[in-house]
């Protein structure tokens, strides 16, 4: 089977599932595992981020969106010469990745049908799901059980380590930094599973537009940048944005010095395997003295 991957998270459950090799084409986000970066690439976003501040990406988004037109290309021309049997693609966010609509009517320009799985998970639990989905279609299912199986055994060991301590700090997972965003679908989940108490983000909702003072009201007493797309040293760009803030020195989070910065690309941001990972590091975070583990390089930094 020939398969085609336009979505980070599917391509790491299919390698995860041993289907590297089946792999035909990816996206320019496929970056996990290392292989996955040698694949061709079908998809691209039509928005450069690296060359752009935060409050100008969401202004081009918001113009895409208003306009009806899609933030990424697909390049029909290719998909076509690779002739995937499969393409995995997803419905839950058309900012972060192509559109299963904008898929749909790529297919008209090929010379085949292709079967498309389209994935949209809005919790933890449906992430682990759709590994099992994955699993379904490409004749994994029982790699697939083993996979969710053991993921979740990681889930249960993070529960039971903090499961008696004396209180859930309070959380807050910013999810961009202008205008600012409140973190949404599984990420107050995982904030959850890891002992803590999601101030201002919503569990199985999208992301949502939040005001200063609602930050400074909530009085976060752990503070987590992880703006969705940016790697710790993208975010480091702008921290300005948020530091030079009125009352940002008053924080509990930011007196008590525990703000961090996360690597979302890899554990938060894409509904992959790896968001176990981003679970085990939030406890870390939220309550050191019960997680010891040692961290994935580059997952987390302090302010």
């Amino acid at each position: 089977m020939k398969i085609c991957s336009l979505l980070p998270s599917a391509t790491e459950i299919l390698f995860a599932l041993g289907l590297g090799d089946q792999v035909v084409g990816v996206t320019h986000e496929c970056t996990f595992p290392p292989e996955a970066r040698r694949k061709p690439r079908v998809v691209h976003s039509v928005v450069e981020q690296d060359q752009l501040q935060s409050e100008e990406i969401d202004s081009m988004v918001l113009d895409h969106l208003r306009r009806k037109e899609s933030l990424y290309r697909i390049d029909a021309t290719l998909l076509n010469q690779l002739h995937p049997d499969l393409i995995v693609t997803q419905e839950l966010c058309e900012v972060c990745a192509i559109d299963a609509s904008d898929v749909v009517k790529s297919l008209g320009a090929l010379s085949y049908r292709p079967r498309l799985l389209s994935l949209h998970p809005h919790t933890l639990a449906e992430a682990l799901e759709d590994i099992l989905v994955v699993g379904e279609a490409t004749g994994r299912a029982q790699e697939a059980m083993r996979l969710v199986q053991r993921l979740k055994g990681r889930i249960e060991r993070v529960g039971q380590l903090v499961a008696d301590a004396p209180r859930k700090p309070r959380v807050f997972c910013l999810e961009w930094l202008k205008p600012l965003m409140a973190s949404g679908h599984w990420v107050p989940e995982m904030v959850e599973l890891a002992g803590g108490l999601e101030v201002l983000g919503r569990k199985g909702e999208p992301s949502r537009y939040v005001e200063w003072d609602e930050v400074v009201a909530a009085q976060p007493e752990v503070l987590i940048l992880m703006p969705c797309g940016f790697p710790i040293a993208r975010t480091r760009r702008e921290l300005t944005v948020v530091t030079s803030l009125h009352g940002w020195d008053d924080l509990p989070a930011v007196r008590q010095r525990r703000v961090y910065l996360v690597n979302g690309p890899a554990y938060y941001n894409c509904s992959g395997p790896r968001l176990v990972d981003g679970v085990e590091v939030f406890a870390a975070l939220i309550h050191p003295d019960r997680w010891q583990d040692p961290r994935p390089i580059g997952a987390a930094e302090p302010l």
